[in-house]
């Protein structure tokens, strides 16, 4: 965990309208290249705030299908000065070498990843009603503090039920993924069952964080790509998108969605 005070940085810049240019000081969000280790050896160089790194190194290593479980990580090494962390196996798990990348922003995940998921299965007890999925989007985005300060940031949360339980920011959409994946994976939290509420376009790449999760739900402030929307409905996930002024678009598998 870091204290969200030490990614916001304060600086003095200039501001300016039709008639002047005038000195001012504004919050920026920090950017840091987090190096991700397994058992010491480099995975992947990931452009991000610095917050949250243990969550976001295993969720990284969720994502890329490098580890499943919290029982197969003996310890988490975490270096904030040269944002360096160890992800520490109990065994020396082998890992191909199209794993090691770099991440700025977003990612394209090739066919191969793809075809290897199945739908979800959902209970067909699973319902959204758009009256809490109004309110939920409500509060998710009254939540998003850094980016309040900054505004240069992203957010992600789960829900469940009415309430969000968890809630994490950064500059990538993605990395706000894998830190919440992280987070569950890490204290063996349950989300079959939960939503995700999130501040970004949905692309592809998102798609394939969340049904890797197994997460039956996807809710946005913002819009779905059609790629997305191709992939969504054939995870029999529900997404919800460009949720704002009272309004919803309901892009796949509306009959979970119910007032």
């Amino acid at each position: 965990m870091t204290d969200i005070n030490q990614v916001i940085k304060t600086i003095d810049i200039h501001c300016a309208d039709n008639e002047t240019i005038s000195p001012v000081s504004v919050k920026i969000i920090q950017e840091v290249s987090l190096e991700v280790l397994l058992n010491g050896k480099f995975v992947a160089s990931i452009a991000c705030a610095g917050n949250y790194p243990d969550e976001l190194a295993a969720g990284f290593l969720k994502s890329e299908r490098i580890v499943s479980t919290r029982d197969q990580i003996l310890k988490i090494e975490v270096d904030n000065n040269t944002h360096h962390v160890n992800v520490i196996l109990k065994e020396d798990k082998k890992y191909s070498a199209a794993n090691t990348t770099s991440i700025a922003s977003s990612g394209a995940r090739d066919q191969a990843h793809i075809d290897s998921l199945l739908p979800l299965r959902v209970p067909d007890s699973f319902r959204i009603k758009s009256g809490v999925a109004l309110k939920l989007m409500k509060d998710f985005l009254e939540g998003t503090h850094i980016h309040k300060e900054t505004h240069g940031t992203h957010c992600s949360a789960l829900a469940r039920e009415d309430k969000l339980f968890v809630l994490r920011e950064d500059i990538g959409r993605h990395n706000t993924i894998d830190m919440l994946a992280g987070h569950c994976l890490l204290r063996g939290i349950n989300i079959d069952d939960a939503i995700l509420f999130t501040t970004g376009r949905i692309s592809s790449e998102i798609v394939y964080k969340v049904w890797n999760m197994g997460i039956p739900a996807i809710i946005s402030h913002s819009a779905p790509t059609l790629k997305a929307v191709e992939l969504l409905r054939k995870a029999n996930i529900t997404s919800v998108g460009y949720v704002r002024g009272g309004k919803m678009n309901i892009y796949s598998q509306e009959r979970r969605v119910i007032i």
